[in-house]
């Protein structure tokens, strides 16, 4: 069956063309009940396909949920015992519309077999599509067409089984108007609290139910206070609608931005507004008017002479009890004005939230505060991640969550409300649990870490698996080179191998060979999106998440010692004085003769007895690594600084024993150089053959401003640090040199890092050409090409590289630059939560290091606050807060007093000030039972009244060894 409808429309030339639209209806369309032969045997095809059920007991019935049931009660959804569902294909295409997260949940749920979800495809059925009457709202339309979905599955039923089932189909919905209409159309109807509340065998589901706030409706009382409808006092000024915020960021007036919330004090945010090199700056919680990390929102600049600056104080919300927070907020506006007064800082372009464009939402991991009233349901949430504001929720299991980690996401945010309200999820495990807190970590960074499905599994190659006459056909066969790889201990991911040897000319080839991961991750399949979503391989202290089964990553992609292996090779003709002759690229064949660690390739070269082919090679290659760093330098590359340690843990326990600080040796930056060489070769390469969608990678150019602080710390030392340039500024760190003061220059490095932009991945038609610059490096074009078992990027740009050699076939997604950017934008995101998730981690293995300890350690001082200082300690990596109010008593009054101008702190004739030796004390502060932290004390400079007497070691015991690993 064919319907028709046609319309005219204007193009974008002007002129008026008539659209024909054909909707094409069948009524053989499968209901999905096992209890209806009818349509069963109609489609024999979906005989397998996921059914409801219908030997259900007690009251047998079918769920039909409309579109906000499925947005906002995805967790009620999702438990185990919501069963028999349909999904109408109109609320299927609308969730997708309204919510991509939301959308992927609900496939997931749709796949789960046990879960007996079924999709019907309402629109495509005779008995069950129906056209728009004229003026309908598109609300009031989807609501009728479920309703007329719900009608007929309800009769289709009944007539197929003769009523003998019994079967009925319960709508859901939280729609007034629709639930009214549904009853006086005779349907059964609920909405989604009735229902849950109506489950005697789970009635913990009900704390799943989304809190989500009526509509408010305002009124003024005397004195100018405001309340709503009963009562409850209005704390925020009314978001915009959506109408206002376009109009009013098409005239200028508002601009469009992510809320950055900050970590060190609640009530401070920043605005990244596109295209504007200066962060807007949101003071007061008044001005951030509900803003929540994430979220996209609408600001309005403030008046010049309103304009602020950060403050030099931390602040956090956390041991504030409700009522003194609901206080805190009234007085906010006051405490928000009265800073510019206080403050000589570089003032800031300031502004406050009008409205919210999109809510960046999500599931958020924390603990229940203990409240103070007793046998209360009302409880507030701490998440793990400082950013985000305490939640409000409900929930009958208080006493069996107190103590322990558990999901809760935000619902809604009313105006009469200090913090959001929110629902709980599901309990992750005990607080302090390592395997609980690791779950936390990779959850708040958003990081997949579930087994990879069967789907994905299915296309990996079939074992045993080995290389064929066909890839002996297409491929240079280089198993004759004495090819070897250098990592890290413990690395089994291994995906570059190195050689260098002599040519009769008397130059030298060198290769590097990277593991052809592409071979065995075909584009569009399960396999290669799985990895494209995951995008990296996350490392932790304890535990590797792979971007790609184990099979790939551990085995056949990895070039291990006398394995034979498919390879992308790079090889290059290279004078003795590293200058390039040739270059080429082949898809190949080797066989590593050794898979050796740093430091064992670094004994096989500094042996001069040694003098095997392996072992000329590594000397080969680096001397070459030398020329090529310095010719780098020379550019004006910079090198900069990070603080890397690596934890030696019990076998058995797996807790960390120790904490070592990694060694850097000459074959560190021996394999970084050749790496750096083949990226950027690769990337002229691809550049050159897509001129239009090459994946790139760029490090942005940091602007001057983002300086002003190290200058100013640098300046105070005596030393100028020059940043018109990267060579400019390179230079003036080699020259940042104390003498007694040998850690000074790795700390300027280190702090000069934090003030860089991240480096980002781009399509390269997507910028101008000199905005392809990797100021890092200084090098004009950049790519990453010699990971690809850890890096989704190098999976394509090796593909790309296929192409451009005529070694594979390109495919439509590779020559669209939007894709490619696109795809770019998600590697940029999970690229970031792992860096983020690694530090964690080590954050995470430190505390539990400091469980029992209490030791006294060399310090520096990084950056000095009004109320604390900022330590860091170089011997476990790690920076710690040492604030400056006398412990146990935070309202008497600091010892130290704050100059903002030379930005120290004094006591009598104690100066902190930045870059300054301390020692202090560290151990493990547990009082805060959601944010477990390292709490330092004072030893040196002495202090009287604040500095705490040095420890005294001398009648500890060494610890007993153990069997280590790493």
């Amino acid at each position: 069956m064919l319907t028709n409808k046609s319309f005219v429309k204007k193009t974008r030339k002007g002129s008026i063309v008539k659209v024909v639209r054909e909707h094409y209806l069948r009524d053989d369309i499968w209901c999905g009940s096992q209890a209806c032969s009818q349509c069963k045997h109609q489609d024999p095809i979906l005989h397998n396909s996921p059914v409801i059920e219908s030997d259900l007991c007690k009251f047998t019935h079918y769920l039909l949920p409309d579109t906000n049931v499925v947005l906002h009660q995805i967790d009620v959804l999702e438990d185990s015992i919501i069963k028999n569902v349909i999904i109408l294909q109109t609320v299927q295409q609308e969730v997708k519309h309204r919510s991509l997260p939301n959308y992927r949940r609900l496939k997931d749920i749709i796949t789960n077999r046990d879960k007996k979800f079924y999709v019907f495809t309402n629109e495509h059925h005779r008995e069950t599509f129906t056209d728009r009457n004229p003026g309908e709202t598109a609300n009031d339309y989807n609501d009728r067409v479920i309703r007329q979905a719900a009608k007929w599955y309800n009769s289709h039923l009944k007539a197929v089984t003769q009523d003998k089932a019994g079967i009925k189909v319960v709508l859901l919905t939280n729609d007034r108007a629709n639930k009214e209409k549904a009853q006086q159309e005779g349907l059964l109807v609920y909405t989604v609290h009735e229902y849950v509340k109506s489950l005697v065998g789970k009635p913990e589901l009900v704390d799943r139910l989304a809190q989500l706030a009526q509509e408010e409706h305002v009124n003024k009382k005397k004195d100018q206070d405001i309340t709503v409808d009963g009562g409850k006092k209005v704390l925020f000024p009314e978001h915009l609608h959506a109408g206002q915020i376009q109009s009013g960021i098409k005239s200028g007036r508002y601009k469009q931005g992510a809320f950055q919330a900050s970590r060190e004090n609640y009530r401070e945010a920043y605005i990244n507004v596109h295209g504007e090199e200066k962060q807007v700056f949101i003071k007061g919680l008044a001005n951030q008017n509900r803003g929540v990390d994430g979220d996209v929102v609408a600001i309005e600049i403030l008046p010049e002479d309103q304009w602020t600056c950060p403050s030099s104080l931390m602040a956090t919300d956390e041991s504030k009890k409700e009522e003194d927070a609901e206080k805190d907020l009234e007085n906010d506006d006051e405490k928000a004005k009265a800073v510019p007064a206080e403050k000589k800082g570089e003032v800031l372009p300031t502004g406050r939230v009008v409205g919210i464009i999109k809510r960046n939402w999500r599931p958020y991991c924390g603990v229940l505060q203990p409240s103070s009233i007793s046998g209360t349901t009302r409880h507030l949430f701490m998440a793990a991640e400082r950013k985000i504001p305490k939640i409000r929720i409900e929930t009958r299991q208080a006493e069996s969550l107190m103590g322990n980690r558990i999901i809760v996401s935000i619902d809604s945010w009313p105006r009469t409300s200090r913090y959001p309200l929110g629902h709980f999820v599901r309990k992750l495990g005990g607080i302090g649990d390592k395997d609980t807190e690791n779950e936390v970590l990779l959850l708040e960074h958003d990081v997949p870490h579930q087994t990879f499905s069967e789907t994905v599994l299915s296309f990996l190659p079939k074992m045993p698996w080995c290389i064929t006459k066909e890839d002996e056909t297409v491929r240079e066969d280089l198993r004759w080179i004495d090819v070897a790889s250098v990592d890290p201990p413990g690395c089994t991911d291994i995906d570059d191998a190195l050689h260098c040897r002599d040519l009769e000319n008397g130059n030298l080839e060198v290769g590097v060979h990277i593991a052809d991961v592409s071979h065995f991750i075909r584009p569009g399949n399960a396999l290669d999106e799985e990895a494209s979503s995951r995008g990296t391989t996350v490392y932790l202290c304890d535990k590797r998440i792979d971007m790609v089964p184990d099979l790939l990553s551990s085995n056949l992609c990895s070039l291990r010692g006398g394995e034979e292996r498919l390879a992308f090779s790079c090889i290059w003709e290279l004078t003795h004085t590293a200058d390039i002759v040739k270059t080429r690229f082949c898809k190949s064949i080797i066989k590593s003769r050794a898979a050796f660690t740093y430091e064992e390739a670094q004994m096989k070269i500094d042996d001069k007895s040694q003098n095997d082919a392996l072992s000329k090679s590594l000397r080969g290659l680096n001397k070459l690594a030398k020329i090529l760093k310095q010719q780098r330098l020379d550019n004006g590359a910079l090198v900069l600084a990070s603080a890397e340690v690596r934890f030696d843990v019990d076998s058995e326990t797996h807790d960390p024993i120790d904490v070592i600080q990694k060694q850097l040796r000459e074959t560190n930056s021996m394999v970084e150089e050749f790496m750096l060489l083949a990226n950027i070769s690769v990337a002229m390469k691809i550049q050159e053959e897509f001129p239009q969608c090459a994946l790139l990678r760029r490090h942005p150019s940091p602007a001057p401003s983002s300086y002003e602080p190290v200058i100013k710390a640098a300046l105070a030392k005596g030393v100028k640090l020059e940043v018109d340039s990267g060579h400019a500024l390179a230079t003036s760190l080699d020259k940042a040199v104390l003498e007694g003061e040998p850690y000074f220059n790795r700390l300027l490095r280190m702090m000069t890092t934090r003030c860089m932009t991240q480096a980002l991945y781009f399509s390269c038609g997507t910028l101008p050409e000199e905005e392809y610059l990797h100021y890092g490096l200084a090098t004009p074009i950049y790519t990453h090409f010699t990971s690809p078992i850890r890096r989704y990027s190098d999976v394509i740009v090796h593909r790309m590289l296929a192409v451009a050699i005529n070694a594979d076939k390109s495919y439509p997604d590779l020559l669209e630059k939007m894709k490619i950017q696109t795809l770019c934008n998600n590697l940029n995101y999970r690229h970031r939560m792992a860096q983020y998730a690694g530090r964690a981690s080590v954050n995470l293995h430190t505390q539990i290091f400091f469980k029992d300890k209490v030791l006294d350690e060399e310090g520096y001082v990084l950056f000095v606050r009004r109320n604390a200082v900022q330590i860091f300690i170089p011997k476990y990596g790690l920076e710690g807060t040492l604030f400056l109010k006398p412990e146990g008593a935070p309202n008497q009054k600091s010892v130290f007093q704050y100059n903002e101008e030379e930005i120290t702190q004094v006591a009598g004739n104690v100066t902190l000030r930045m870059f300054d030796p301390v020692i202090v004390q560290v151990s493990s502060e547990r009082s805060n039972i959601q944010h477990t932290r390292l709490r330092l004390r004072l030893v040196k400079p002495i202090v009287p009244g604040f500095s705490v007497a040095p420890k005294d070691t001398s009648d500890v015991e060494p610890p007993t060894k153990k069997q280590k690993t790493r």
